[in-house]
């Protein structure tokens, strides 16, 4: 990247960072870099308090006083929110800076309605000079007049290292163990199978699900599987992150991510995806989304539904074919270079083009 003149100063803001974790943190890293690199020049705000170990290229202020962010928004040309954080945006108003605003997730309650800090969102999403939503779901939801920018993956990480026709295992659930996530619906529908092959006469070593993930439904879950006598085809790897995951993740075909909590993305199904897994998502919120046409879509909390839905891709090899055809295209589609280009081409317009053009993310 060569020296520019002047860089744009850029205050991203975001309500929880690093050692957090969470998709939140993890997308406000992910933008942070992808700005630093281009040649940006960032300052990140957070409320959250812990350091840490990991040391970052840029500046990291944490549970800003007064003084401090009136300082940082007087400095900065554009403000970025990583999903709104209003305690700490509102000196944009004053100060008079283009404000770009991410929206990870939703506004509203789920039966609609709008708390008072979701109307204040709502009045103040009107001062932004541009406002991303992560999936179409969010957007048509929340602020119809947004930008799409679906979620990237760690592209880094999460590859393929194990061939398809080479994997041992069939399905992986990868989710915190809560009702909201449906772990217990994966359970149940591959307990459900198991029963009917098994009754049929059929070959049951397709049938077998790794539970990836922690929570307080663990103990309930794993009670379930002792009393419907299917221990010997689930197994509890309890919380894999780094490398330890995504090997795991490589061992298996198929992904179940039948949560029934509309998610506003699901950076999950990539993560699968790029792994070499066939994705099976409920139909709810930004899951579709994430998978696009590399996977299949059930209805959200029907649990035969989604038997069905597995039965259909265990036995049909051209879907299976068809499905992993489209996934290259649809992970390049959401690649770090590829989505955080999309950022900056925004960050770029709200700050008037104050940037010279990198060659770093020029295709």
């Amino acid at each position: 990247m060569r020296n520019m003149a002047k860089s744009l100063k850029v205050l991203l803001l975001t309500h929880k960072f690093y050692p957090d974790l969470g998709g939140t943190e993890a997308n406000a890293e992910f933008l942070a870099k992808a700005f630093h690199d281009y040649g940006i020049e960032v300052h990140l705000l957070t409320w959250t308090q812990q350091s840490g170990s990991k040391v970052f290229p840029y500046k990291v202020v944490r549970n800003p006083g007064l003084k401090q962010l009136l300082a940082e928004h007087k400095w900065a040309d554009v403000v970025f929110e990583n999903s709104p954080v209003l305690r700490m945006s509102w000196p944009a108003l004053l100060f008079r800076k283009p404000l770009v605003v991410s929206l990870n997730t939703w506004l509203s309650n789920e039966d609609g309605s709008k708390s008072f800090p979701a109307k204040m969102k709502y009045l103040w999403l009107k001062k932004a000079s541009s406002v991303i939503a992560v999936s179409d779901a969010i957007r048509q939801k929340c602020w119809p007049a947004a930008v799409v920018i679906e979620n990237a993956y760690n592209d880094d990480l999460f590859i393929q290292t194990v061939a398809n026709d080479s994997k041992p295992k069939s399905f992986v659930f990868l989710g915190r163990l809560v009702s909201d996530k449906g772990a217990d619906l994966a359970i149940e529908a591959i307990a459900q199978l198991y029963k009917e092959y098994r009754e049929a006469n059929s070959d049951t070593s397709q049938i077998s699900l790794t539970v990836i993930g922690e929570g307080k439904d663990f103990e309930k879950l794993k009670q379930y599987v002792i009393d419907a006598g299917i221990k010997q085809i689930v197994r509890f790897e309890g919380s894999l992150t780094g490398d330890k995951l995504v090997d795991c993740l490589n061992q298996h075909q198929y992904m179940l991510i039948p949560s029934r909590w509309e998610e506003p993305f699901g950076i999950v199904a990539l993560e699968g995806l790029a792994c070499g897994c066939i994705p099976i998502v409920s139909d709810g919120g930004g899951l579709p989304d994430a998978v696009g046409k590399a996977g299949l879509v059930f209805e959200r909390g029907d649990l035969q539904d989604l038997a069905d839905a597995i039965k259909r891709l265990l036995s049909d090899k051209v879907l299976q074919e068809r499905l992993r055809a489209e996934a290259d295209a649809h992970l390049k589609a959401h690649s770090s270079k590829v989505v955080a280009k999309q950022y900056i081409d925004i960050i770029k317009s709200a700050g008037k083009n104050k940037i010279y053009e990198s060659n770093l993310y020029i295709a």
